[in-house]
């Protein structure tokens, strides 16, 4: 019950005691955990719903409390592993395109062709009711981290302790992290990428560039040492980009190992689906390192969803970096705005929880002066935030490797003083929970060790184990 509490927080697991209040007898559906945060899965007491929009908004569930134990009538890893995984989304409707039937077919088929012009319209058409899906929540859903803040908050009063101490996100006790990157769709995206490597370097920030391995371009190897030499990441986009790949298991398991060839032979860690369509129950068949295939909320998104988290987890052995921001094309063409507002509205959302900040910026959409004058507003309003100590913009392998150490870490207690172990502990921060105002707060030590008083009650030494047995 405590495991994906720990794989986020980092925490003594001596501190945390989930009990479950009864057997889980009722079928999965729609809850609520407190007032506000909106769950998906079974309960051993009281009622679930089969829409988010059913639920009343003073029913919810609060954890009671026994000899120091939080008990709960959910299995939270059961609750946040649907909502990562959106097992959920069956409740959700799907544009046109994201169907088993002729009119997705055609669309697909015809796609390469359309200009954008076209491709647009039939869009904005079948995306026409995206404001009314009430969950996630839009533009930027934080229902996973509120859970954790809100467990966070359950076990600071079922142990009495005043804080509690936990490995912070980021390395160097960065606020919250950043990544930029480019999926190069066609011929004339991957002719710009040259040039955009420039803009991205007027900035300091180096990004990503996802390309797509066959059926779409001929990917030149000078292309793939031109970005390596200039210290860019190369990463796999799709196969060929059809929006084929997971419509049937047979298929996809078809093309998985085709698409971890091309992984190889590209030197990448990682991947992104084409139009981000997945099926996280079919990753293992995959090999690469990280996946940024997941978006926090889709509702711009052919196959709506979204796993509700601002922070990366694993899916297996792979590790998830979620999209944050609305894509270029969506902003430009559906929402039909050159302004980088919702932009920044995402921004600080993800920015109040010490998430990742992760865009998608298509080469192939800035051709058109607008859409560049946009993309540079956003690069400078990146660097503002990255001077003013706000975030760190890493590339996203960078951010793999930190998640994967900082999950092998361990937090041990000696003598009243904690300290970090393992590999890049160096760069690790040790950080406390505590509650202001019935709140959970979070502070960091100046170091990677502290003093720290402890309360009559409070459980003896202990050792945070490593996650490794998740964690390649």
């Amino acid at each position: 019950m405590k495991e994906s509490f720990l794989e986020y927080f980092r925490c003594p697991s001596s501190f945390v005691d989930f009990r479950l209040s009864g057997p889980l007898s009722l079928p999965a559906g729609f809850f609520r955990f407190g007032r506000d945060e909106i769950c998906f899965g079974a309960l051993s007491c009281g009622r679930t719903f089969s829409e988010p929009r059913d639920l009343p908004v003073d029913f919810s569930i609060n954890p009671k409390f026994e000899h120091h134990a939080c008990v709960l009538p959910f299995d939270p890893d059961e609750v946040i592993q649907n909502l990562r995984y959106e097992r959920y989304r069956s409740t959700l409707p799907s544009a046109p395109w994201n169907t088993r039937s002729l009119v997705r077919a055609t669309y697909y088929g015809i796609r390469p062709l359309l200009p954008i012009a076209v491709r647009k319209h039939l869009q904005r058409f079948a995306l026409k009711n995206w404001r009314d899906t009430p969950f996630p929540r839009w533009p930027v859903d934080q229902t996973v981290d509120r859970i954790f803040e809100k467990l966070m908050a359950a076990v600071l009063r079922a142990t009495g302790l005043a804080r509690i101490p936990f490995i912070w996100f980021w390395p160097e006790g960065h606020p919250s992290a950043a990544i930029m990157t480019h999926d190069v769709e066609t011929s004339s995206g991957r002719d710009f990428c040259p040039r955009l490597m420039d803009i991205d370097d007027s900035y300091g920030i180096k990004s990503s560039f996802q390309i797509v391995p066959a059926g779409r371009y001929e990917v030149p190897q000078t292309l793939l040492a031109l970005l390596r030499k200039r210290g860019f990441e190369i990463n796999v986009h799709d196969f060929n980009h059809d929006g084929n790949l997971f419509q049937n298991r047979d298929e996809f398991l078809r093309r998985a190992p085709r698409i971890n060839a091309c992984v190889r032979e590209f030197g990448a860690s990682g991947y992104r689906s084409g139009v981000l369509y997945r099926n996280l129950d079919w990753y293992d068949s995959f090999d690469f390192s990280y996946d940024m295939s997941v978006p926090n909320a889709g509702h711009l998104e052919p196959q709506p969803g979204g796993c509700c988290t601002t922070k990366p987890f694993f899916i297996g052995r792979i590790l998830e970096l979620p999209v944050m921001a609305t894509q270029d094309y969506s902003l430009y063409h559906i929402l039909q705005s050159y302004s980088i507002d919702l932009w920044k509205r995402q921004m600080e959302a993800v920015l109040s929880k010490n998430g990742l900040l992760s865009f998608i910026i298509h080469p192939d959409y800035l051709f058109d002066p607008r859409a560049q004058q946009t993309y540079a507003a956003l690069l400078a309003h990146l660097s503002a935030l990255r001077d003013a100590g706000r975030t760190w913009i890493a590339l996203p392998g960078e951010v793999n490797i930190w998640w994967r150490q900082r999950a092998r870490m361990q937090l041990l207690q000696q003598d009243g003083e904690w300290t970090i172990v393992g590999q890049g502990s160096h760069r690790a921060r040790l950080a406390f929970a505590s509650l202001q105002d019935g709140v959970v707060a979070y502070s960091i030590a100046p170091s990677v060790t502290s003093a720290v008083a402890f309360t009559s009650g409070e459980p003896p030494a202990h050792v945070l184990p490593s996650s490794s047995e998740t964690v390649p």
